[in-house]
């Protein structure tokens, strides 16, 4: 990741639009090879917060929820890496699986966004952007307060 996107920090995101902002803020420094494990609750917006990273990042596709498919990789539309978004929740506690699944770049090659990742796909690098997505605390709207913080070495 390079440096022009904090290595810590927190924003309140009003509605889907503001999520999706920050995530093309945080795409549009990712490089290849980096990890990004997203945590939240069912509808915290994980799904949009990855369109928006899609977005930054200007790969191909249209970005939809990976719940039923395990993971689906987004080429690039440029010279940049491809996006390779993953439901770990699915993986469940073998990551072989990802291994397995035959997708036409290296990990190493791509940006891995990884939903409900957390306690698995920190395997995969050194280090790796944590991001937390909390819709309770502002339950009764849209709005939701992401957060995030780089682990070990990026």
């Amino acid at each position: 990741m390079q440096a022009d996107f904090p290595a810590q920090g927190e924003r309140l995101c009003r509605d889907a639009a503001e999520t999706q902002k920050l995530g093309a803020e945080l795409g549009a420094v990712l490089e290849a090879g980096d990890l990004v494990v997203l945590d939240g609750p069912l509808g915290a917006g994980k799904t949009t917060f990855t369109q928006g990273i899609a977005e930054g990042m200007r790969v191909k596709g249209r970005v939809t929820s990976p719940t039923f498919v395990i993971a689906r990789q987004h080429s690039s539309q440029g010279n940049g890496p491809a996006l390779v978004h993953v439901d770990a929740y699915r993986l469940g506690s073998d990551l072989g699986e990802l291994d397995a699944l035959d997708l036409d770049t290296e990990l190493e090659d791509a940006v891995v966004v990884a939903e409900w990742g957390g306690g698995l796909v920190e395997q995969l690098a050194d280090g790796y952007l944590h991001v937390t997505l909390d819709r309770r605390t502002h339950a009764e709207t849209d709005a939701r307060i992401i957060s995030w913080r780089v682990v070990g070495e990026m």
